[in-house]
Parts: structure tokens; sequence; C-alpha cells
């Protein structure tokens, strides 16, 4: 199972993630969500010392994001 939408708004800077690949990306960054949308949410995340990218509502199409899942 990959990380519900939920859970995704609670992730705070520093938080560890962990792709398919079994790669880690660190949450880089405050969670955005918008008042406007509930659905609409940005998380900010980085991989290494030079890539970065972002997990955006567009991940979570039926409130399951499977590209990651959160380290414990």
């Amino acid at each position: 199972m990959g990380l519900p939408l939920k859970q995704a708004r609670t992730l705070k800077p520093g938080d560890t993630l962990i792709d398919k690949y079994n790669k880690r990306w660190k949450v880089n960054g405050q969670v955005k969500t918008w008042k406007r949308d509930a659905n609409r949410i940005r998380v900010p995340l980085k991989h290494g010392l030079y890539k970065y990218d972002a997990l955006t509502d567009l991940d979570f199409p039926d409130g399951y994001c499977d590209l990651v899942t959160k380290e414990i």
C-alpha cells in the first residue's frame, strides 16, 4: 500500500519517504495545502545533493500515492 493523502498532509520537514526503487527522499519543506480546495497538496522532496521533486495532488488519484511509502 502507498502513502494515503491524509498521512501526506501530516508530513513534517525532515521526514523520510522511500520510493519503489528503495531510494530515500527527504521532505524538504513545509507541506502546502490550499484553503479553497481541500484536495490540493504539494510536498517538496529532496534526494541526494541535486535532485528535487514534489508530490502533488495529481499523484494521489484514488486517495493513495503508490510512488512512495513513509519510512518507519
